[in-house]
């Protein structure tokens, strides 16, 4: 029987959940807003699927190959702009969804939540584009719900963090051919709560109720992604970018992440999954010819499945072939665990207790600084220098 004494030793997956035959097993949330399993002991007969299933506990080895590594983008202008990158997840949906499969992967609910859902309409496929900055509630019947699509014959694309990826192919305990896999370079997943608290902050102070939210918004471009918020009396009227948003500054301090995520056992290069995607934030040095303002995709590909099925779905995107230890230079995420901040107790201890306003007031309130540094950005971004700015950090970085 699981039981999570250590939370650093749990990520959420599910796959707990959804491999337990008694159905003994449910996610609930913590006071931090994280979703953890807790059994019916009542119920449980002590089989130790739950134990042989979890990620974590059964850790695969990593083992080297030989990859495969491009920078493309979606040659749809729209599809690009409203995704967190070049658009490259829309070209596999659109390519499993017309072979008559499904695709799995996350969207915002009406609370602004994220969380995992099944389409099989193309129509649906822009829902999954852009960016989501908290952990997503997979639910209890999605594992489920892809292995019957598998056995089927139905081809099923499903997407997540790393460690989502995993669970899923542990509880899936075979290979199937008909599955495609996609995993991102992850930062962490914050709590949900905390946005939720966020977002509490946000109406309070400029007095509307937010209608919709984009993370990684491109009005400024690609390379000055902001927090976008729609309100719904003002209409589009926020876009605040990571020197300054509340909720984007508490994330990038690692204050608000889920506590398995400082000790993350899937930041790898060899990994499960037929595709880990990120975003090329160095289009500027990498693929000048990509670089118009609107993104492009980090792709690194882990299987003959996935090599396949890039040349198959070929005539949807531009490609510049890469060396893998060049697309993988530098990228920190991929391999290293964010720091865990010194404050993240206090943090999480006042925001049990103060509403989203005072939360956001006390620890990230916005100063003259701040709001100054925001403009600097944008008046950069407008006579073109931004892209130089770019390039000059990462080249002393690199000295």
């Amino acid at each position: 029987m699981i039981e999570i004494n250590d939370k650093s030793k749990c990520c959420g997956c599910t796959a707990c959940m959804s491999i337990c035959p008694l159905r003994c097993i449910s996610m609930t949330s913590d006071d931090e807003g994280f979703l953890y399993p807790s059994v019916d002991k009542n119920k449980c007969v002590q089989c130790g699927a739950c134990d042989k299933v979890c990620p974590i506990q059964n850790v695969v080895e990593e083992t080297s190959f030989e990859q495969k590594a491009y920078i493309v983008r979606n040659k749809n202008r729209e599809i690009k702009k409203a995704s967190a990158a070049g658009g490259f997840f829309y070209n596999l949906g659109s390519y499993v969804i017309k072979s008559g499969g499904v695709v799995c992967g996350v969207v915002l609910d009406e609370a602004f939540h994220a969380v995992h859902i099944s389409t099989d309409l193309e129509e649906d496929l822009i829902r999954f584009a852009g960016s989501k900055y908290m952990q997503s509630i997979v639910g209890n019947k999605t594992f489920a719900h892809i292995k019957t699509n598998l056995d089927k014959g139905k081809q099923v694309l499903f997407s997540g963090t790393p460690c989502q990826v995993e669970g899923l192919l542990s509880f899936l305990k075979e290979d199937y051919s008909n599955l495609i896999t996609v995993d991102i370079v992850c930062h962490s997943v914050p709590s949900p709560m905390i946005f939720d608290k966020y977002l509490e902050y946000v109406s309070k102070k400029y007095h509307d109720t937010i209608i919709d939210v984009h993370f990684r918004d491109k009005k400024y471009s690609y390379n000055f992604p902001t927090m976008k918020l729609v309100g719904r009396k003002k209409g589009e009227f926020y876009h605040c970018g990571m020197e300054a948003d509340p909720f984007l500054r508490a994330f990038f301090a690692n204050i608000c992440d889920r506590p398995s995520c400082y000790n993350c056992h899937f930041r790898k290069q060899y990994r499960r999954s037929d595709f880990t995607i990120w975003d090329c934030n160095t289009v500027a040095k990498d693929a000048p010819e990509f670089n118009d303002g609107l993104g492009a995709t980090k792709i690194l590909i882990h299987t003959e499945k996935g090599c396949n099925i890039i040349k198959e779905i070929g005539n949807s995107y531009d490609l510049i072939e890469m060396q893998t230890e060049q697309i993988i230079n530098r990228n920190s995420a991929m391999f290293k665990s964010n720091m865990k901040s010194n404050h993240r107790a206090e943090f999480f201890k006042d925001a049990t207790v103060l509403d989203g306003y005072s939360l956001m007031q006390k620890w990230f309130p916005i100063t003259w600084k701040h709001i100054l540094t925001h403009k600097i950005r944008i008046f950069l971004q407008v006579i073109g220098l931004q892209d130089f700015m770019r390039l000059l950090k990462h080249k002393i970085k690199t000295k």
